[in-house]
């Protein structure tokens, strides 16, 4: 899905369809970076950085936040302050988490992961759920977490809603268990079920969100929760290498992104469900636009096709258009701020051409 391309070639003749984490920063975050107020971070001392992180806390109903280098270091030190060594994390089979983080909750967190396969809208099966909870038992490890992912990638960018949301809340507490949202596209689900991330994130115990996906800051997420737990995350942040300093050049753009990218996810929301229109017309692409609610379409070849997914995103690649192979068949396509209707028309006129 990380397929790169020659630096030689001008992003401005690219449609670049890989990954909303493609996204330049806008006019406006590069003039407020330029004139950022800056200082030292680890001492808690830059002020933009300090009013990012009230900014964040506020909007997702929480006490506290704390900026960090990227969505994995967000959800790896949100991780290993809630768990202790030998202990469970259930979460899905799918996830971000699980498949694509290097195995971090064993590796760092020195706990165990339950992986759970995900409903197709995203959602962990509540009865799986429960059952996976350890019984208090000697032989046992000890369940300590649950994690979540909304919007959910590889189930197709689908937005979690806020019942199942507090249900899946209510489950852990019932167990005494913590709940960890990874929310790398959280604002993404908010905006499609037009409802606020705080109440998204109101069940959970912590949860991170991406600056440098849609929002189209270039660096940075967020992990937030109680001010005690954030405390411990800023530890683990410094032991993963991430305590930085005069960050408040990056944070500057996290605010402009906070403050004026969100409501236009709407935008990319709309340009996906117009590209998966126009595929799912085109003789070899299997697809159903229904299942399009945010930024992502994915989509299969039919086995008529001859080629698989790497075959045509190279022969894609040809026409102008990047697009990341998602299996030997499925591709996905992600919607963001510098793709414009006029380019998601080229680009089913590109795959008309590939096709035919």
């Amino acid at each position: 899905m990380y397929n790169s391309f020659a630096t030689h070639d001008s992003p401005a003749n690219i449609i670049d369809l890989r990954s909303d984490t493609v996204t330049h920063p806008t006019p406006a975050m590069r003039r407020v970076m330029a004139d950022a107020e800056v200082g030292d971070d680890v001492y808690g001392e830059d002020p933009t950085i300090n009013k990012l992180e009230r900014l964040a806390a506020e909007m997702l109903g929480k006490e506290a936040a704390v900026f960090v280098a990227s969505g994995t270091m967000a959800n790896v030190s949100a991780m290993m302050c809630h768990v202790q060594r030998g202990d469970e994390v259930i979460l899905g089979a799918r996830s971000h988490m699980y498949l694509e983080e290097q195995g971090a909750i064993a590796a760092l967190g020195q706990a165990q992961a339950v992986p759970i396969m995900e409903n197709p809208d995203g959602t962990l099966p509540l009865e799986a759920v429960e059952a996976a909870i350890r019984d208090d038992d000697p032989h046992h490890p000890i369940t300590r977490l649950v994690c979540l992912e909304n919007t959910h990638n590889i189930c197709g960018g689908q937005p979690i809603s806020v019942e199942y949301t507090q249900a899946i809340g209510a489950l852990a507490k019932k167990h005494g268990l913590k709940f960890h949202i990874d929310g790398a596209r959280l604002f993404n689900a908010a905006v499609a079920l037009n409802v606020s991330p705080a109440a998204l994130a109101g069940p959970a115990d912590s949860i991170s969100f991406c600056l440098s996906k849609g929002l189209c800051a270039p660096v940075g997420s967020m992990v937030c929760g109680s001010g005690d737990f954030i405390a411990r995350v800023r530890r683990a942040r410094k032991v993963l290498g991430g305590g930085m300093r005069q960050a408040g050049i990056l944070a500057a753009a996290g605010l402009v992104a906070l403050t004026t990218m969100v409501e236009r996810l709407s935008n990319d929301h709309d340009d996906a469900q117009r590209l998966a229109q126009g595929l799912a017309k085109i003789s070899g692409i299997v697809l159903d636009p229904a299942q399009v609610r945010t930024n992502m379409v994915y989509f299969d070849l039919a086995p008529e096709a001859p080629m698989n997914a790497q075959q045509f995103a190279d022969k894609l690649k040809e026409r102008g258009a990047l697009i990341g192979p998602a299996g030997p068949r499925r591709l996905r396509a992600v919607l963001h701020y510098w793709i414009s209707p006029v380019q998601v028309d080229e680009t089913i006129e590109a795959v008309k051409e590939v096709l035919k």
